[in-house]
């Protein structure tokens, strides 16, 4: 039975605004969290990207901050009172949020700002020097501000860890402890994962205060919603099938995911060449290039966007039809991340998996978390073992299943970390030379992308025709 959001206990303030914005009905996890959340409690919830968790705990937290009064805390600065922090991994998922706050809280006096690596600091600086009640932060950048006494968390009411899963995988938990420690010991803890390893179960059982449990979808599930097909290729090849299947299909806008940044980045210059409109976005990139390459995937300039997985994390793009693994990932749980970019919000999408046969031992990795055997169809012309090795490339080595150094036991910067980095895995398979393309797709003069350079930050709520984002 449908219900509205007015049922959920939410304000004439932001039912409006949910109104205006398209919505008539909460998603499940709206449904369960958004009371919970009212009412004070602790939440622990799973979710996959794209079922609307952000507005889960968005809409209740400001109606929260809206009704309560404010602590006072005599040793804090009137100005750096900050009342609400959202700790996400990514500098795009904590923009989408804070774009969040700002839709919803526009018939409330609250104030927000987003402070996150990769840019100058200043600008964060004077932003908090004006007031915030609402602050979302990367944790890298958050224990910057905090060294340099920019910032003051003794009036936190409220905490949210979004994405938890990926700040743990990322080797956040040491700052995420450090930011705890900072924090009164009496405030609500919001804690979002899409999955829930051994180590998310650890770090809520010593956050979380007789928590509610929130979860829509299995553990480790993948949406229903996509469509998932694997096709068998031999890696020097690779390349050539992913011209052929964009070319042929006449596909407008592809994510294509990478192991590494200069893969990402090779792959993406290659299909320019064909003739393809394409560009990469991952952390070696600044935060403009980033918001521009972004811009132009959504706009339509850009055709296929190749991406890292920590780069992709926290995009979120209208109706995105096509998910490609150019290669798969070497921890399975990545793979349901990547195809979560597609299939969301009651959209259908397809994820395509470009599988050789040194990565067999991931792919049934993959099959035994989804419990499931994925579809594999062979594409004519690219059979295995039909097309001959080029005499100069030497065997890839098969890809080792170890973490990276952005994984649980890496030890990365914490600068690097919160750029989403991705240090190079010296056991990824290496790149193939440039082939000549196959006949549907010569290879013409490279064409460069054209960017918008406007702001890009990824918008939350789409179209009216969906339910709550």
């Amino acid at each position: 039975m449908s219900q509205s959001f007015s049922a959920l206990g939410l304000s004439a303030e932001l039912t409006r605004v949910v109104a205006e914005q398209g919505y008539t009905e909460p998603t499940p996890v709206q449904a369960q969290a958004i009371p919970l959340i009212l009412e004070g409690r602790d939440v622990l919830a799973g979710a996959q990207t794209g079922t609307g968790k952000t507005a889960g705990f968005t809409l209740p937290l400001l109606q929260r901050l809206a009704t309560m009064p404010a602590r006072a805390d005599a040793n804090a600065q009137p100005r750096q009172r900050v009342r609400a922090l959202i700790l996400t991994p990514t500098r795009e998922l904590a923009a989408q949020i804070e774009e969040s706050v700002r839709t919803y809280g526009k018939y409330m006096k609250l104030k927000s700002t987003l402070i996150y690596g990769g840019v100058n600091i200043n600008p964060q600086i004077d932003a908090l020097r004006r007031g915030v009640d609402i602050l979302v932060a990367t944790p890298g950048r958050l224990l910057d501000h905090l060294q340099q006494k920019t910032l003051e968390l003794s009036n936190v009411e409220i905490l949210v860890l979004d994405e938890a899963d990926r700040m743990l995988d990322m080797g956040f938990i040491r700052d995420i402890r450090r930011v705890l420690a900072v924090l009164p010991a009496k405030r609500q803890n919001l804690l979002f994962s899409a999955t829930f390893s051994d180590e998310i179960r650890k770090l809520a059982d010593g956050l979380l205060h007789n928590p509610a449990m929130v979860e829509v979808a299995r553990r480790n599930a993948e949406s229903e919603l996509v469509a998932q097909r694997v096709h068998p290729v031999d890696s020097w090849v690779k390349r050539d099938l992913l011209v052929h299947l964009v070319s042929s299909g006449d596909w407008k806008q592809v994510l294509v995911f990478t192991r590494m940044k200069s893969g990402a980045n090779r792959l993406s210059e290659y299909l320019c060449k064909a003739g393809i409109e394409a560009t990469a976005i991952h952390g070696n990139k600044s935060q403009p290039a980033r918001t521009r390459a972004l811009a132009g995937f959504k706009d339509g300039t850009v055709r296929v966007l190749v991406a890292t997985d920590i780069a992709a994390r926290g995009l979120d793009i209208e109706e995105l039809p096509h998910v490609v693994n150019f290669e798969l990932p070497n921890v399975p749980e990545d793979y349901v991340h990547r195809i979560g970019r597609t299939g969301r919000a009651g959209s259908s999408g397809e994820a395509l998996s470009l599988v050789s046969a040194e990565e067999r031992p991931l792919l049934a990795a993959i099959e035994k978390l989804l419990t499931r055997r994925i579809d594999k169809q062979i594409v004519e012309g690219f059979e295995p073992g039909k097309t001959p090795q080029p005499a100069a490339t030497a065997t890839p080595a098969a890809p080792r299943g170890s973490h990276d150094g952005n994984r649980r036991g890496g030890s990365p910067g914490r600068d690097a970390r919160n750029r989403g980095q991705a240090p190079a895995r010296s056991g990824a398979p290496a790149p193939a030379p440039v082939r000549a393309a196959p006949p549907q797709s010569p290879p013409r003069a490279p064409q460069r992308p054209r960017a918008d350079a406007g702001v890009a930050t990824a918008a939350l709520f789409r179209s009216p025709a969906r339910r709550g984002g």
